[in-house]
Parts: structure tokens; sequence; C-alpha cells
């Protein structure tokens, strides 16, 4: 097949049905739940780990309540409640948890800081790993709908909170921005209406990480065949010729690793600025972040197909409509057009991700119509989750009259969720200054290119500057 082919992969979506669910309905209310096309992962088995989910009391909360155990969906569990419980609940949402069938459950980072303001908080494992972002939304839910069930036959007997807020990490970002999403209040199977959310290091624009990943990817090895042709051309997605050890040799003199930043080749340089583009535009920090070792994990994860690991049914991944750039110029010159004219081009498939009649999206979406107070970390330097999801998460607020409701913060870190617990600690009591005072926090301008290239973007609400990286004045 010729390199600048484009493929089609638009199978029927049998099943995919467009109509929205009432909210709130139980299961019985819903049309019966599709049988086609059918998933790996509906085909997979997970078990709790229970012997993890006890945890031990920190210090200066002796008293307060700990409970773990296992949901009927088998999701573990931990729930905390100080023993001056304000009322209020935090539900946390876990970050990826790999392919493995063992359940696990995370404390929450901002834990000291839940106890020590009155907050219970309550963690799940899911009911199943990979990236399975409408299980993570369906039980923590459930785990916040059954908070008084739980402290009830524990021997506490509570009142329902009177808020209820939610924060997550990475795919737990994703998990927290779907779940305030209001098709997520019309089609899931749990519904809870949070109060005030806290996504960091977030997949807030859904599905364009698993493009994005492809388009790196696909990038790099065309740019290492265009400079090598003893690297092979992509022959389609699934790759089953990608070669990432190749692509290494052209386009690295030194291979990022986490003790080291990588050194690029002229032609790593080409990469760089792709990367750059495709990951947000001219920033600070940037460039950092591409020779750090997430080169590594963007690399493995996104010469996959484009159905998730089996989170779809079908492939989604396209690239038909994107421009690759060397440099910050818009207009192309000739090296790059060649390049843009001869890189293997895939049409997307929206449908592998459309709405179902059994419940949210195999992949929840995050529109961006939410009418709660909302403050969101996005790391400059993050090559995984890149900064581009902070922008396109505030195009789709914007469109849907929900921008007064985001308050976004870039932040001066390299790598993928490396913020300080200071950082975490303001974004989330800054969050709740708005939602009970009405106090709306200062955040910064995502979508002005000139801002965003300033030297010292980022610097308001960087708490400390990173070892290595430009100091901030």
């Amino acid at each position: 097949m010729d390199s600048h082919s484009v493929i089609s992969l638009k199978p029927l979506a049998i099943g995919l049905l467009a109509a929205s669910i009432a909210a709130c309905g139980s299961d019985s209310d819903r049309d019966p739940a599709p049988s086609d096309p059918s998933r790996v992962q509906d085909q997979r088995t997970f078990t709790a780990d229970e012997a993890s989910l006890p945890f031990e009391a920190l210090e200066g909360h002796k008293n307060a309540s700990r409970w773990w155990g296992v949901r009927p969906s088998g999701a573990g569990y931990r729930m905390e409640v100080p023993e001056n419980w304000n009322g209020k609940l935090v539900m946390y949402a876990h970050g990826y948890r790999g392919e493995g069938e063992t359940l696990t459950v995370s404390d929450p980072s901002l834990r000291a800081w839940f106890l020590d303001n009155g907050y219970a908080w309550a963690a799940s494992s899911y009911s199943t790993n990979y990236y399975d972002v409408r299980t993570g939304v369906e039980d923590t839910n459930e785990l916040a709908l059954a908070f008084n069930e739980i402290a009830s036959a524990n021997g506490r007997e509570l009142d329902t909170p009177s808020k209820i807020y939610i924060t997550g990490h990475s795919m737990g970002g994703h998990v927290t921005a779907a779940a305030i999403e209001q098709e997520t209040y019309d089609t899931a199977n749990n519904v809870v209406h949070y109060d005030g959310a806290v996504p960091m290091c977030g997949v807030v624009a859904d599905t364009l990480e698993f493009n994005y990943l492809a388009w790196f990817t696909m990038a790099a090895q065309h740019l290492a065949h265009t400079a090598d042709n003893s690297v092979p051309p992509l022959e389609g997605i699934p790759a089953t010729n990608f070669d990432a050890d190749a692509i290494n040799a052209v386009l690295w003199d030194e291979v990022p690793t986490p003790a080291a930043l990588g050194t690029p080749t002229a032609e790593g340089e080409k990469m760089m600025a792709i990367s750059r583009n495709l990951s947000g535009g001219e920033r600070p920090i940037a460039d950092i972040g591409f020779r750090t070792y997430y080169w590594g994990v963007v690399m493995g994860t996104g010469g996959r197909d484009g159905t998730v690991n089996g989170i779809l049914a079908d492939n989604l991944t396209g690239n038909a409509d994107v421009t690759y750039q060397f440099d910050n110029d818009p207009a192309l010159t000739a090296e790059e057009q060649a390049f843009n004219d001869t890189i293997l081009r895939v049409e997307e498939n929206p449908a592998a991700n459309g709405p179902r009649s059994d419940g949210l999206r195999w992949i929840p979406v995050v529109n961006g119509e939410f009418t709660i107070p909302v403050v969101s970390l996005q790391g400059l330097g993050d090559l995984y989750v890149p900064f581009r999801h902070a922008q396109i998460y505030r195009e789709r607020a914007t469109a849907n009259g929900s921008d007064t409701w985001l308050v976004q913060r870039a932040l001066r870190s390299p790598g993928h969720c490396d913020f300080t617990q200071e950082e975490q600690e303001t974004a989330f009591a800054d969050m709740i200054n708005w939602e009970q005072n009405s106090v709306k926090p200062d955040g910064d301008e995502i979508l002005d290119p000139a801002v965003v290239a300033d030297p010292d973007y980022g610097c308001q609400f960087t708490s400390e500057d990173r070892p290595g990286l430009p100091a901030c004045p």
C-alpha cells in the first residue's frame, strides 16, 4: 500500500443508538441492551484484592471511621469519615491501572487535607481495569449513592451528605469530567449530581487522547522512514509493522529514560516540533516534556489500534485532517507539504464510540455541558495527556455556555500528573470556596497563542520551580 493512501475504517455501528435516555432511570426503564457489536472488554474478568483494601489511620485522625470492602459490582472500595464530619463527601477517581485482572484502590493525594477540613472521602477500585471510564463513572457514582448504607452497616448513622464533590487524576480526571456532564446525567445507570469538580492532568477531551497518540506515533514512524527507508512505512491501523526501536535509532542520539532527558537528532528536532504543535502549541516546558521518558510511554500506547485495547468494538483512530508541522509557522514549507502529502492517512470513525441504549458510551464524552464549579489542572510539559486537552475543554465549554463555570490552570511540570501537594490542595480549596462562598478563583488564559507562548506562562499557579526547568520570575 502506498504511504499516501487513505484508509476508511467505518464499519456499520450496529446497536449504537443516538437517542438520549432520561436521567435517573433504572435499567428496566431502558431499551434492551445492544447485543451487537460485542467488544473484548465484555469478556474479561476482574477480582478485587481484598487483602489490599484495609488501610491505616492518619496521624491526627485516629478516631476517623475507616471502612473497606467489595461492592456487588465486584469493585473494591475505601471510605473514611472524620470524627468531626462537616456533612460533605468527596469522591476520588483513580487513574489507569493497566491490564491485569486484579483490582486495587488508591487513597486520594488530598486525603490529609480532606480530613483536616472535615470532609469524608470514598474511592472505588472500579470493577474493571483497562481504560474503562464508563465503569469508572458508574462505580464511583454507585459508591457515592451507597455512602449512608455503608456507614449504617458499620454502626455509624450519618445524615445524607449535603454536598458531594469529585476529583481524580489522569484517567480519573476523565472520570471526574465525564461524571458532571449533562449526557452522563441523561444516560448513566447510577446518577450523582455533583456540586463541584477538580479534574487533574485529566483526559478532559475524551477520545482526542487516542487519536493524539496515533497522530504522534504515525508521524514518528513516517519521519523516521523519510529519513531512513530501512524503517518500514506504516501499512495500516492496527500498525502491525510499527517499529519503535527503528524509530528511536533515527530520532535520538540518546533515548529518554526515567533518569535522564533524551537528546534528539536533527530528525528528532523535527519530531519535537511536530509534538509541540499536536500537543497544544508553543509554550514553556513543551520541549522538555518531549525529552522525558514519557516518549516511550506514548510510543508504547500510540502504536496500538484504535479499539483502545478492546474498550471499543470498532477502530476509532484517524488522522485524515491532521496537519503536521516542523516549526511554529502555520504556513507549510515544501518539506512539510511533502511530509503531509505522503504520510499514511486513516479516516476517523466516530461511530466506534456512539451513544448506547444501556447507559454511558463506552468512552464517556466530555462535551463541556455542566453547571457547577470546575477547577482543572493541566501540565505544560505533559507528553502523555497533553495540554491540548485543556484547550479543547475550554472550546467545548464555551460552545455550550458552560465556560463561566470552568477555571483552568497551567502548571509548569514536565511529566504526567507531577503536581505538588500545594498545587493540588490550592485548586481543591479554591473550588470549594467558589462553590460554597461564590468566590470565583483566578485561572489561566488557555486559548490565546501569544499568552500561552510567553516564557513565564504557567508561573501564576505553579507553587515551586522544578529542578532543571526555567525558573519563574
